[in-house]
């Protein structure tokens, strides 16, 4: 049967043959063809004096979005979204001047394109191609006002991508193409000033021009190309924690061009990735607390990044990286009084890594090109101006950064 289906959310059950033996009349058919020319703005305003529960915030907004899931069978799902308006979530509680006595949980989205493939004894045979325009992709967060009491901690995280795949399933073949091109601003920012923490609160952002994540357990097997452009003038992640009083207070930012992720269990994973990137890739996280326990301040940058895992025979990468957009990462923490402080920022041009299954007898073919023409720079800053216990502070800057290995996997195999 072809079935052609275009929407948001596709659920596809065969009951007859396997994936692997699934023959033409099988199969089913996905066609997904998105157009978003407006804007979409999300906005949530939130005034708190006091409260004695948790208070917990989402936040989201898309421009394209689709998801398409099998089970039995096969399907063939092709893919093409493009993007050319601007995509704001904004999350404002704007003064918060009491005690919240419980969790504060705070997750802000903005996404130009995302689409979603999963599968389960099943095969996916996939042609995507997700696009975004010259325009704006901002995620923001900010709680204010210097005199909130978060007596149960908090974790807040602002997140903004251009485009999104997302794939995965058990005992699954995915074989295809995955594209994807941008050319959008993309910043995520989170502000939050505060005056007593007495738990742990993680605030932090995350910033992606392109991003394929891939994940399939069982007997499953890879066959898939990967490319990826940005051209987008900034990648921004700008994360900055405050307090006056924090037991064990984290800031968190990281900003990435292009990043793909493919991992797999129970059979070979084949892949080629091709990835470029123009932009400029700014990531900050600043953490501040005149008295504190624990306090942590970590930002990273990146213009290239592929990790291809495999926990079992076989890997094959065929892997070319080409960066010209400048790397700036800071990473600082400044206190008066308190315990221990952990400040690290690391910044990197290309990264591949590649892995395979030693106690599987795994084995590697790995091709590798990478080019960096662009400036990448990493500074951790620390500033303790009356007494404390431990500093620990580090950077890490590289142009060109590639690790192939076969080992022993954390799990048992």
């Amino acid at each position: 049967m072809r079935t052609p289906i275009a929407g948001i959310l596709i659920a596809i059950a065969t009951s007859g043959a396997a994936a692997s033996e699934a023959t033409a009349q099988d199969r089913s058919l996905v066609l997904n063809n998105q157009l978003q020319l407006g804007d979409v703005i999300s906005g949530v305003t939130l005034n708190v004096e006091t409260t004695t529960a948790h208070v917990t915030v989402s936040n989201a907004a898309t421009g394209n979005t689709v998801s398409g899931i099998v089970q039995g069978g096969a399907v063939d799902f092709r893919n093409v979204q493009q993007m050319n308006g601007n995509v704001r979530a904004i999350t404002t509680p704007s003064s918060w001047a009491g005690e919240i006595g419980g969790v504060v949980n705070a997750n802000t989205q903005a996404s130009g394109n995302s689409a979603t493939a999963g599968a389960y004894g099943s095969e996916i045979a996939l042609d995507s191609d997700q696009r975004t325009g010259a325009v704006q992709i901002e995620a923001a967060t900010s709680l204010t006002g210097g005199s909130a009491r978060l007596l149960e901690g908090a974790f807040v995280h602002a997140g903004a991508n251009g485009n999104q795949m997302t794939l995965g399933g058990e005992s699954t073949r995915i074989t295809g193409a995955v594209r994807q091109s941008n050319d959008a601003t993309i910043r995520a920012s989170n502000l939050a000033e505060t005056r007593y923490i007495p738990a742990p609160a993680v605030f932090s952002t995350q910033a992606v021009g392109n991003a394929t994540l891939s994940n399939a357990t069982g007997a499953s097997s890879y066959r898939l190309d990967v490319g990826q452009r940005s051209t987008g003038t900034d990648i921004v992640a700008d994360t900055s924690a405050n307090a006056g009083n924090a037991w064990d207070l984290s800031g968190r930012a990281s900003a990435t061009a292009n990043h793909a992720v493919l991992h797999n269990a129970g059979g070979s994973l084949v892949a080629r990735t091709q990835q470029e990137n123009l932009s400029r890739v700014q990531s900050e996280a600043v953490v501040t607390s005149f008295d504190f326990g624990v306090a942590r301040s970590a930002a990273q940058g990146a213009g290239n990044v592929v990790s291809v895992a495999n926990q079992d025979l076989y890997l094959e990468l065929d892997n070319s990286q080409f960066n010209t957009g400048g790397v700036e990462v800071t990473a600082s923490f400044a206190g008066t009084n308190g315990y221990d402080a952990y400040v690290s920022a690391d910044a990197v041009g290309n990264s591949v890594t590649g892995f395979a299954c030693a106690q599987c007898q795994g084995t590697m073919t790995i091709a590798n090109d990478q080019t960096n023409s662009g400036s990448v720079s990493a500074s951790a800053n620390t500033n303790v101006f009356g007494q404390g216990r431990a500093v620990i502070t580090g950077s890490n800057a590289v142009g060109n950064a590639a690790s192939f290995y076969v080992s022993q996997p954390s799990t048992g195999h």
